[in-house]
């Protein structure tokens, strides 16, 4: 017979205070390092002309073939760089402060990874303004055209 009071009791896992805490810090502590390691690339509109001097680094067969930040496949070949704000499709002279060749640029990717440089070429670019040996290179980078925006 299905009669009757059925006395059904919930029963709740209760947490510690001290386990709660312990997660709490846990959680913060993991998005603290989270957000550490991302790295941020703020894009920035940049008038004609704009300047800038540092240091240039290139990228070549490692990366020949992948996926750049733009959408773009990465050709070792092509006459690109990375940047690490300027909009994609902007057009930039690089000039090498050593030797004064220069060679212009179309900004595909973002970069250089590596704190302390500027702009990372293709290995194209590099060639043009004779780094490839070197490695790295002080240079100026001049603005000479940036995208529509529509």
């Amino acid at each position: 017979m299905l009669g009757g009071d059925y006395n059904v009791q919930r029963t709740m896992l209760k947490v510690p205070p001290a386990a709660r805490l312990a997660w709490g810090v846990f959680l913060v502590v993991l998005l603290l390092m989270q957000s550490a390691c991302a790295q941020k690339f703020q894009v920035r509109d940049r008038e004609d002309g704009w300047t800038q001097r540092g240091t240039a680094s290139w990228y070549g067969k490692k990366f020949h073939g992948r996926q750049t930040a733009s959408g773009e496949i990465y050709n070792m070949n092509k006459l690109t760089a990375a940047h690490p704000s300027l909009p994609f499709g902007t057009v930039v002279r690089v000039t090498s402060l050593t030797n004064g060749r220069s060679v212009i640029v179309r900004i595909n990717d973002r970069g250089p990874s590596t704190g302390g440089r500027i702009i990372d070429l293709s290995y194209a670019a590099a060639k043009e303004i004779g780094m490839i040996q070197a490695g790295l290179m002080k240079v100026e980078v001049e603005v000479l055209e940036t995208p529509r925006r529509y």
